[in-house]
């Protein structure tokens, strides 16, 4: 390449052809854009310093690029709203192609139309409202069961330890995974997969993203094994999703194949399991912060019980949906934990907006610690305040709270995530005190992160 020829690609690529004005912003270095600055660890529980330096910059609306690909980031309320009410029409589900990697071409995040309809239905046979009425004895018991056990320690490392509590429910529930009676762990290669998740994605051998595609190929082995063997002998009865599954596969003319089926099941087993195992800690941390807001909680559970006939009956759907300050409680932990950082669309062809143009194939990112850490919409916005949701509504997503997604994207697992949160939440401040011994400190990088643990105390009242 010539001098001259390398100057006029440098320059196209700082100002990339638009038909219209893009938003402000810095591309970066070529290729490489501004995923360095992107991806650099923080200790703020504020908007990342990647985001909170661009909107004092820029503003609102900024361009960047990101491994190469040029990106419009949005923390305005109306830009973020107006992409998942055009989800399908203007926007569609993107993902970089490293997330594709790490979750498979054929995950849900990546398709659309009547195919991501067709799946988000059948995931909805598992995380509907019969099918979670049916598990709150079994979510109950085992929450009972792992915090006697972890009362009988010294300490215990919460995030670990609530990740292995939730991953043996879902496992059971998706592919009737025991990790007791099984000669692999299927949850160690998840272990693996999750550590490189949010990383620079650099594969070679050693980085963390090399070990996360491997985790990931090792999951799949094994999840490819049970299907297969599970294929070979049938059931009569449905007894976990993976029946449910084989069914949809076996049907005349089905949309469904193998492929799609295991992503799927990779996806859900990851999703249901890590996210929920954060906010259960970040919920812990932010109760040991706040001793009023543990009052309160404690108050709202104690009732439940006093208000029983039979003291030694089990939780139940009605008094699950009775626990209104619990919900508040888990919308404001939602709200402060911003476990997901980044909420990817694509835009389908050149988009007018507040006088920006937004180019057909540019990736857009909603970015919801900024709408979460809104001052104008929340007062005092780093503030733990469940109080905060009293006249709120407390279901689905608004302009103003995406914790769970937004438009027809919004995640069909809330539900199932709030009921496992809920009913430990019960079960731990009915009968257990606990202090922290160490860590706790949070980073992102950019999603949420406990480096060096988090260890509490569980004790008996």
């Amino acid at each position: 390449m010539s001098g001259r020829s390398f100057t006029h690609w440098l320059y196209r690529w700082r100002n990339p052809k638009c038909n219209g004005k893009l938003p402000p912003g810095s591309m970066g270095f070529p290729l490489l854009g501004e995923t360095l600055q992107f991806f650099a660890p923080n200790t703020s529980s504020d908007i990342p310093p990647f985001v909170r330096n661009r909107m004092d910059r820029y503003g609102p609306i900024f361009r960047t690029s990101l491994v190469g690909r040029p990106l419009i980031v949005s923390t305005d309320p109306d830009l973020n709203y107006y992409i998942f009410q055009e989800e399908g029409q203007l926007f569609q589900s993107w993902y970089p192609d490293t997330f594709t990697e790490i979750f498979g071409r054929q995950n849900v995040g990546s398709l659309h139309g009547f195919m991501y309809k067709y799946l988000k239905n059948m995931v909805l046979h598992l995380f509907g409202p019969e099918s979670l009425r049916k598990m709150i004895p079994e979510v109950e018991a085992v929450a009972t069961q792992r915090l006697r056990q972890w009362s009988s320690q010294n300490s215990v490392e919460l995030k670990d330890n609530t990740a292995s509590m939730i991953f043996h429910l879902t496992a059971k529930k998706l592919i009737s995974y025991d990790s007791e009676n099984s000669s692999e762990n299927l949850r160690e290669n998840f272990v693996a997969f999750i550590q490189g998740l949010i990383s620079f994605p650099l594969n070679v051998p050693g980085t963390a993203y090399n070990k996360c595609l491997q985790g990931r190929k090792r999951a799949m082995r094994m999840l490819k094994n049970m299907l297969q063997e599970r294929r070979a002998n049938p059931r009569k009865q449905q007894i976990d999703f993976f029946d449910f599954v084989l069914e949809e596969l076996e049907k005349d003319g089905t949309l469904l194949t193998e492929e799609i089926a295991l992503d799927l099941m990779f996806v859900l087993l990851f999703a249901s399991f890590e996210t929920t195992s954060l906010a259960i800690t970040a919920a812990i941390k932010f109760l040991l912060n706040n001793p009023h807001v543990l009052e309160e909680l404690t108050a709202e559970h104690e009732g439940i019980l006093r208000r029983r006939e039979n003291a030694h009956s089990g939780l139940t759907w009605e008094e699950y949906k009775s626990m209104t300050f619990t919900f508040q409680f888990i919308n404001e932990t939602a709200r402060l934990a911003n476990i997901v950082p980044g909420i990817f669309r694509k835009a389908l062809r050149d988009i007018q907006f507040k006088g920006y143009t937004i180019p057909a194939g540019w990736a857009v990112m909603v970015c919801p610690p900024a709408v979460h850490l809104n001052p104008e919409k929340y007062i005092d916005p780093l503030a733990f305040n469940p109080w905060r949701w009293e006249k709120s509504e407390l279901k689905g997503a608004s302009k103003h709270f995406m914790a769970f997604g937004g438009g027809m994207r919004f995640c069909v697992g809330t539900d199932f995530t709030k009921v496992q949160m809920a009913v430990f939440l019960h079960c731990l401040v009915t009968k257990y005190r606990f202090k922290a011994i160490k860590g706790g400190n949070i980073v992102r990088t950019p999603g949420l992160q406990f480096p060096d643990g988090f260890d509490v105390q569980i004790m008996e009242k």
